[in-house]
């Protein structure tokens, strides 16, 4: 019994995991994209420029969920396809 109590340290720490940082959305240098269309170089060029992990796309009529996610980017797009705004969560 007492061995195991010595050893229980040890197990837990083995199953401790460090999980890799993630990214930060920061919107302030993604307003250049406004007016562009929303194909894949544009979304491409939007997480770089806002240093995120996820894109969402938000057509017109779509619903999206209200939960934030720092590491996410929404981008708007109207009925013509254009990116109309873009938004960190």
């Amino acid at each position: 019994m007492r061995r195991l109590l010595l050893a229980t340290p040890a197990l837990l720490a083995a199953c401790a995991t460090t999980t890799p940082q993630s990214l930060t959305c920061e919107s302030s240098g993604a307003q250049q994209f406004v007016g562009q269309p929303g194909t894949s170089e544009t979304g491409a060029a939007i997480l770089r420029a806002t240093n995120s992990s996820v894109l969402r796309w938000a057509p017109p009529g779509v619903m999206l969920t209200m939960d934030f996610s720092p590491s996410r980017v929404t981008v708007r797009l109207g009925s013509d396809g254009k990116v109309t705004a873009i938004n960190c969560g």
